[in-house]
């Protein structure tokens, strides 16, 4: 069961991962949390956009493949109306859909330093 579910949310990251790249989001890194202490979920996936605009698509665009291909919606989702962090989450993998400013600014990727980071090329 614990290998299902492990390939369950690799699956589900490389999807989110897809569904960013489809509208141009920049910046994409997988932050695997798996062999993190008290980690929160799996994965975390971050990118940036540089519009508002943007981020709804990409945000859109990550819901539309999931569903597509596993039938599966966000448990809960944040930020779809200040649009400068949003914010998917499927449980065993969490989306960060930034601004880039913003992004500095709360610079998760150093919060959680201990995760094996991932870059994705543009």
């Amino acid at each position: 069961m614990a290998r299902k579910k492990k390939q369950d949310s690799e699956k589900l990251a490389d999807l989110v991962v897809k569904g960013m790249q489809e509208k141009k989001a920049t910046d994409i890194v997988v932050m695997d949390l798996r062999e993190v202490r008290n980690a929160v979920a799996d994965f975390f996936v971050l990118c940036s956009g540089n519009s508002d605009k943007q981020l709804s698509a990409i945000s859109d665009s990550v819901d539309e493949v999931v569903y597509k291909d596993l039938k599966e919606n966000p448990w809960h989702s944040e930020g779809k109306n200040n649009k400068e962090w949003m914010l998917l989450d499927y449980i065993s993998v969490v989306v960060h859909i930034f601004k880039k400013d913003r992004r500095e600014f709360y610079s998760l990727e150093k919060l959680w330093g201990d995760a094996k980071t991932t870059i994705v090329e543009d």
